[in-house]
């Protein structure tokens, strides 16, 4: 068996051995190389897109398990074997037989998951099903593919554009809000950043050089701190670790993008953490008190994850404190075990018990979501929806009257907290009292309130409910209850109209049920038996009108008539170019991969040539191009396309394209006289302009055609220098 293994290869046996020594508590090394060995036969031959041997991604994936997230000699034989069922002759049978079922169960569960990632919704729903089914049986599963999707991560460079984007974007919207959800604080973050990395590298590039550039400058302010912090709190009998840290750079982006804010507006990106060696969580608040006698503390900052943890179970307090210069900086204070679990999450109970079983009870808290979402969900959509609120949001920690703690997130409002408590609660719900004061079914909850829930047994869920409710498992109740309830309306409704029927001699089909009471708005034979038991619509009315078979004139045909003239007057109005068919011109852009295929620039972000782009097939088989940047490019849209495509301009491109301007600045006499004298003066056609004045300054948004990127930015800077003017910035959507 050693003889079939290559020489060279014998030093990545021996390093994975090492690191198993030095980073597991027990390690069973004849499980480990006889893994190594199995994994070799398996992927002999075999090369990765890089052109290396594929083995090598088992064994850097082994390696990330036992550098990241160490956990146990099992783990580690099943990272080596996580593509051997999928890639190879292999079977569940044979790893059984050779290393035992705990690294078949978890190389199957593996295996199930591996083609998850399909952008078609249904499709999708099951596969998240069977990834959330596989890790509840064993949370090892999960643990180890985030491993082998972070060495996909690192390397993405040999892989075409169109699936380095891809990947990247499942990365953000899935795998890191997932390892958030684990608690895996270290790895969401290099997640995060590496996605950036491909999603929008033109400003993944900018942020690192700033970042760089203000390093030294960063690191000089920390450590002015830093060392007499750690000196005052040594004198107090402290033992701690004072670290200065930066805020990541998918954070920065995230801040800049949704608060419209510029890199230097960003404030809060100094950090200061300390570690203190103790097990006594009050060493926190006495360490907290001491800091801010010296730097003072900003109130609406602390946040106290101590004494109620986050879900993930991460422990810190946080606040903010004014250092020198008046600068804001974040602080967090934990202890060194608090410190393990805020960055291994789930995977640092390994490291403080001998021995972890699948079912253990602080590895089960992390999968209750999980089982309950997939006990919960009744379609693929509900599925979906769940799955997406449960991975990433914001926490905030109400009690009951007899002091209960429920945990909700942000947003939350009393009938969230309704359906949280029971189903027969929620449904009953006609109002609540927040603090002893009695609040609207939308007031938003906050931490620390008190509510109690006012119910009667005359109360019916509503429709409007589902506008109000953040969780998922509130919009499930509700709707769940809306249609059990429209389903007995349209059974009785149905029986009011058999029975008025019954008189006659006519024989109606649905349609023509919905022809005769089209006046009252109705669409379908349902919603006319639902209106007839609820009494919105006459019935002995509709029935005259049966019997005698006249029809009244139709006003909403008119309407309809009406409706359809005006939108073809405005079509015919339209500038050329907003009419045009999605474009099959080849002159414009070239779409990687297909030919003779019809695309058309999105709208929200209207990009021009120059602009970093990416296409989208959407279900009708067009090509729909965005910026890369565009607020538009997430999850929620892209996880349904069909297919993300790479898109590139062609240099020899004639055609001029609409861009939008939003100008801020002062409003004064001539101010929009002079806007659209310097926009005629640099040859620039105007679509249309807009300015709203408010308080003496003026909002004004302007959509012009340009022929490039370059071309709108001398435009932007020439309006920049308008007396007057403050801020000049390229529509986003």
């Amino acid at each position: 068996m050693l003889a079939q293994i290559e020489k060279e290869h014998y030093q990545k046996l021996h390093d994975i051995l090492r690191l198993a020594r030095q980073n597991l508590k027990q390690v069973d090394e004849s499980l480990i190389q006889r893994a190594f060995f199995m994994c070799y036969r398996a992927h002999e031959g075999e090369k990765r897109a890089s052109g290396e041997p594929y083995f090598y991604h088992p064994v850097e994936v082994a390696t990330i398990l036992l550098n990241e997230l160490p956990l146990d000699g099992v783990s580690v034989a099943a990272a080596l074997l996580h593509d051997v069922i999928e890639d190879s002759g292999y079977t569940y049978e044979d790893i059984s037989a050779e290393l035992g079922s705990d690294v078949a169960d978890i190389v199957e569960g593996l295996t199930k998951i591996s083609g998850i990632m399909i952008n078609r919704e249904t499709t999708q729903a099951e596969g998240f099903r069977k990834m959330l089914l596989s890790m509840v049986k064993d949370i090892r599963v999960i643990l180890i593919k985030f491993c082998d999707r972070l060495h996909n991560m690192r390397t993405l460079e040999s892989l075409p554009e169109h699936r380095r984007l891809k990947i990247a974007l499942e990365t953000r919207d899935i795998y890191a809000p997932l390892a958030h959800r684990f608690g895996l604080g270290k790895m969401k973050v290099e997640f995060e950043n590496l996605a950036l990395k491909y999603i929008d590298p033109e400003m993944y590039e900018f942020l690192q050089q700033k970042v760089r550039l203000s390093r030294g400058e960063r690191v000089g302010y920390l450590n002015k701190m830093i060392a007499p912090i750690r000196l005052d709190l040594e004198r107090q009998g402290f033992q701690v670790e004072v670290q200065g840290r930066a805020k990541h750079l998918f954070s920065i982006y995230n801040k800049m993008r949704n608060k419209n804010k510029t890199y230097e507006d960003i404030h809060d990106l100094y950090g200061i953490r300390v570690i203190i060696d103790t097990e006594r969580i009050a060493d926190c608040f006495a360490v907290y008190g001491f800091i801010t006698q010296k730097y003072p503390p900003v109130p609406q900052h602390f946040k106290d994850y101590i004494s109620i943890p986050k879900h993930n179970g991460y422990q810190s307090l946080h606040s903010a404190i004014i250092g020198p210069r008046g600068n804001m900086i974040e602080l967090q204070i934990r202890t060194r075990r608090m410190h393990e679990f805020a960055e291994f999450g789930v995977a640092a109970h390994w490291r403080y018990k001998e021995k972890i079983s699948k079912d253990d009870a602080s590895i089960d808290s992390f999968l209750r979501w999980a089982r309950e979402l997939i006990k919960d969900a009744d379609s693929a959509a509900a599925f979906m929806e769940g799955f997406k609120l449960n991975l990433y949001h914001d926490e905030i920690y109400v009690f009951t009257p007899k002091g209960d703690m429920k945990t909700m997130p942000a947003g939350a409002t009393p009938i969230d907290f309704a359906y949280a408590i029971h189903t027969e609660v929620g449904n009953g719900c006609i109002g609540a009292k927040v603090n002893g004061r009695i609040v609207r079914l939308n007031a938003e909850l906050k931490s620390g309130d008190r509510v109690e829930i006012i119910t009667s047994k005359n109360q019916q869920p509503r429709a409007d409910w589902l506008k109000l409710v953040v969780t998922h498992r509130a919009k499930l109740k509700i709707r769940s209850a809306i249609n059990e309830e429209r389903r007995l309306q349209i059974e009785k409704g149905r029986g009011m109209w058999e029975k008025m029927l019954s008189g006659t001699k006519k024989l109606l089909s649905d349609n023509d049920i919905v022809r005769y009471a089209r006046r009252y708005g109705i669409k379908t034979p349902a919603d006319f038996f639902s209106a007839l038991a609820s009494q919105q619509i006459n019935g002995e009315e509709v029935m005259r009108r049966v019997t005698s078979d006249q029809r009244e004139p139709e006003h909403h045909e008119v309407r309809e008539e009406q409706a359809q003239l005006e939108e073809y007057l405005r079509t015919a109005r339209e500038a050329p170019e907003d009419r045009k068919e999605p474009s099959k011109r080849k002159d414009e852009v070239t779409i990687a991969g297909m030919n003779n295929i019809a695309y058309a620039y999105a709208k929200c972000c209207q990009p021009v040539p120059g602009d970093d782009v990416i296409g989208f097939v959407t279900a009708e088989g067009v090509v729909k191009i965005h910026r890369k940047n565009c607020v538009n490019v997430s999850n929620e849209n892209l996880q349904k396309s069909e297919r993300v495509v790479s898109v590139s301009w062609n240099r020899k491109v004639e055609t001029d394209f609409l861009a939008g301007i939003r100008i801020v600045g002062e409003d004064r006499i001539g101010i929009t006289s002079q806007l659209t004298s310097v926009m005629s003066k640099s040859d620039t056609n105007i679509r249309s302009m807009s300015l709203n004045a408010r308080d003496g300054m003026f909002v004004g948004t302007v959509m012009v055609y340009v022929r490039n990127t370059e071309k709108l930015s001398v435009l932007m800077e020439k309006l920049r220098r308008v007396a007057g003017v403050f801020s000049v910035e390229r529509l986003i959507s």
